[in-house]
């Protein structure tokens, strides 16, 4: 059973409702999506077959509790479920993000699942699988990628399909939407959702990569 994998590496968690973690992050190769917005378009093809066993044992060498699964698109690659329960299994606190296209049923309920739901700015709107909102559970996590006003109306329009005990997060895109109108408009409007900066841009810059 082996699976692609475009990069392993240590870092802080830069995003989600555990920024500032360490972690150990596994990023898995190949995307269907086209995100106008996408940092890591080297991901959709560059990848390194893994045999699972020899994955773990390479995962396990660093000692890190956190581990984040993502891509690419994780859930393009049949052997996904089964490497996120076996980290489970192996004691680990495992997170999952998924571009929110494709369904997350078989991911382990164990595992915080994070949806990313395109919003129409992304141009990928129209590949959103939205039975996954009832799938959601607590822990599990919705984010929103925010590239203008126009996505943050789309997304406000959203939050009466999510679960209430699943956490909510805005993020502006990078560069592009300033983080201050974001807060503007979260506050104005009485939102319990978590703004969310990309932590390792902030601290690394725009376009290191491998932190």
């Amino acid at each position: 059973m082996a699976l692609r994998i475009h990069e392993i590496y240590e870092c802080l968690q830069g995003e989600t409702s555990q920024a500032g973690r360490p972690m150990l992050l596994v990023r898995l190769a190949e995307c269907d999506l086209r995100c106008v917005w996408c940092d890591t378009p080297e991901a959709f093809a560059e990848g390194t077959p893994r045999e699972l066993p020899d994955l773990m044992r390479e995962i396990a060498g660093y000692g890190r509790k956190l581990i984040l699964v993502t891509g690419g698109e994780p859930l393009l690659q049949e052997e996904t479920p089964e490497l996120v329960s076996q980290l489970l299994e192996g004691g680990h606190e495992v997170m999952l993000e998924t571009g929110g296209h494709l369904d997350i049923g078989p991911i382990d309920v164990r595992a915080r699942r994070i949806v990313d739901l395109k919003c129409p700015g992304s141009g990928m709107e129209r590949f959103n699988h939205w039975p996954n909102l009832e799938l959601l559970t607590p822990g599990d996590e919705v984010k929103f990628v925010l590239a203008d006003r126009a996505d943050y109306d789309w997304a406000v329009a959203c939050l009466g399909r999510i679960p209430g005990d699943v956490e909510v997060l805005f993020s502006p895109v990078h560069s592009t939407l300033d983080p201050q109108d974001l807060a503007g408009w979260i506050l104005e409007d009485r939102l319990q959702v978590r703004l969310q900066l990309q932590l390792h841009k902030l601290i690394f810059g725009d376009d290191v990569q491998g932190v």
